[in-house]
């Protein structure tokens, strides 16, 4: 069910909130870390490149998979998507056609990858990998958009996200705080860590905290709107999101220049209702203002009729992309390159 991160996750270690959740968020990491110690149930006959985070939400992990993919293709490689379809009802495997799939069917995260390369939903992860093998050739690369935690499928690359603003937030586990597992039991897991600057900066100890607990290459990222500044300069806008950083969306849109007069924010994964949508729709009339959202929220607008299709039709997506240095990109880029050799 979708649902907004508490915002004392990323607060104060000690509010009285985690303390009260501390026994519940210690059985789910003992537990979690257990998992994790699993050996891997099944190794793919194809390269699989795990896109991941130590976090529950909002690191950028999605712009960065799709910069994954792209680099994967300079290699001459077939690029496979392999998501578990959060929020949609398909257990799969199926592979997502977007022309016939709503969010409810796959989620909004497979939609969005499904415009770049194929994509495969399968809540169970081995399962997934071998449709993929059983419609491709040998040439093709799976790339997971998220399970670094999952232990189904062996891994030949981990690639774990933090955003550099947020980091580990109060460093608890569900539900006292963000990360999945304890950051001792996961970190470990990765091959690579990219730390996304967004437009918060990024927390100078983080770093310093990620490579005393880390032998893996630590490279840094920015995830930034895509094309010129122009596009939403001066203008007024209506801007809504369900995702789980709304604020990183905002900010990004007044780094533009744009001109919000409403900000309205919605759980992560949120499936919009009518009623929703003709507020919306009615609201930015009355304020004269144009609407704006993710690419993950028109997503799940996709397949709609009625307001909600109406609502798709009058908005735009601020898209976004990872960027990373050329330093940086190098070390990403042989990482990619081992994993494919193996």
């Amino acid at each position: 069910m979708p649902s907004r991160e508490p915002k004392w996750w990323y607060g104060a270690r000690r509010s009285w909130q985690a303390t009260l959740l501390s026994p519940i968020a210690g059985l789910v990491g003992t537990i979690a870390a257990a998992r994790l110690r699993r050996k891997a149930a099944y190794r793919s006959g194809l390269p699989v490149i795990c896109v991941g985070n130590f976090t529950a939400g909002g690191s950028g992990k999605t712009p960065l998979a799709l910069l994954i993919a792209r680099l994967v293709a300079e290699q001459g490689r077939e690029v496979w998507f392999l998501s578990r379809g959060y929020g949609g009802r398909a257990a799969g495997p199926v592979r997502v056609d977007p022309t016939v799939h709503g969010s409810a069917d796959v989620g909004d995260e497979p939609l969005l990858l499904a415009r770049h390369a194929p994509t495969m939903v399968s809540r169970d992860r081995r399962k997934g990998a071998e449709a993929i093998e059983a419609a491709t050739s040998k040439n093709a690369v799976i790339i997971m958009d998220d399970g670094l935690q999952n232990p189904a499928l062996a891994k030949d690359l981990v690639i774990a996200v933090v955003a550099g603003d947020r980091g580990f937030g109060n460093g608890r586990v569900i539900p006292a705080g963000p990360l999945r597992a304890p950051i001792s039991a996961q970190i470990g897991l990765a091959d690579i860590i990219v730390v996304t600057k967004g437009t918060g900066g990024t927390n100078p100890d983080l770093r310093r905290c990620l490579a005393s607990n880390s032998d893996a290459p630590i490279i840094a990222a920015e995830t930034r709107a895509q094309g010129g500044v122009e596009h939403f300069h001066g203008r007024r806008l209506l801007a809504f999101a369900g995702i789980a950083h709304p604020e990183r969306f905002f900010a990004m849109l007044e780094s533009q220049g744009a001109v919000i007069v409403e900000r309205c924010v919605f759980a992560d994964h949120h499936a919009y209702t009518e009623t929703e949508a003709r507020h919306l729709l009615d609201v930015a009339r009355s304020a004269n203002a144009d609407l704006v959202t993710t690419e993950k929220d028109l997503a799940r607008l996709s397949s709609a009729g009625g307001a909600c299709g109406n609502l798709r039709e009058h908005s735009t997506p601020l898209a976004i992309e990872t960027v990373i240095g050329r330093a940086d990109l190098a070390i990403l880029k042989k990482k990619i390159c081992e994993a494919l050799a193996r």
